[in-house]
């Protein structure tokens, strides 16, 4: 009696052990898997970051309007003067407003008795403006034909157009990429670059 009673507090006993040790086991799993991944806790997003604003659609702006002054030739008794006719230039960059400016210059004259002596056919082949200085590239249309009046009145249009908007910028005149420095059958010398006074000194109408 006494034994069996001994062998059910020991299986009694033994029955708590195993318990104690495997509650104690699953509390260190479970411990253990808290600290290797502790729960996330749902932040609320930060809205200082990450915000992209609605932008409304890119519009262009368009081009501001400028006043360019085109030189045409006008005879005054025994002299010609360069006379401006004033035309409004749709553009944003100093280059366009002279390309422009240039085109109409080349088309010539429609009405008035203002004339050109620039050669039907000569093209624009290239215009660039660097800080004071005003580089006009002209096909080869622009040195034929006319005397030196012809000539000389042609360079004028041609600096007084180029520097409408500064006049005191420095002029220089290509004809085929390759700079101008004796102009027509009658040899026109030009001392590039050429400015508005330089022309009034050594080129007189």
């Amino acid at each position: 009696m006494t034994d069996q009673q001994g062998s059910k507090r020991i299986s009694s006993g033994v029955i708590a052990a195993v318990s104690a040790a495997v509650v104690a086991v699953s509390g260190g799993v479970a411990w253990l898997t808290w600290t290797n991944n502790p729960p996330t806790q749902s932040t609320p997003p930060n809205t200082s970051q990450g915000i992209t604003k609605s932008q409304g659609p890119v519009t262009a702006q368009p081009g501001n309007e400028q006043t360019a002054n085109i030189y045409w030739l006008r005879p005054k008794e025994k002299t010609v003067d360069l006379v401006p006719q004033p035309v409004q230039i749709a553009a944003t960059q100093p280059n366009q407003v002279l390309e422009k400016a240039f085109q109409t210059l080349l088309e010539g004259p429609s009405e008035g008795t203002d004339s050109t002596t620039i050669p039907k056919g000569t093209k624009l082949l290239g215009l660039k403006v660097e800080n004071d200085e005003v580089h006009v590239n002209l096909s080869e249309d622009f040195t034929k034909g006319g005397g030196s009046t012809s000539m000389v009145g042609r360079v004028g249009q041609v600096i007084y157009t180029a520097t409408t908007l500064n006049p005191n910028a420095k002029v220089y005149i290509d004809v085929n990429g390759k700079q101008l420095d004796v102009l027509g059958g009658e040899g026109v010398e030009l001392q590039q670059p050429l400015t508005r006074e330089s022309f009034k000194q050594n080129y007189p109408l």
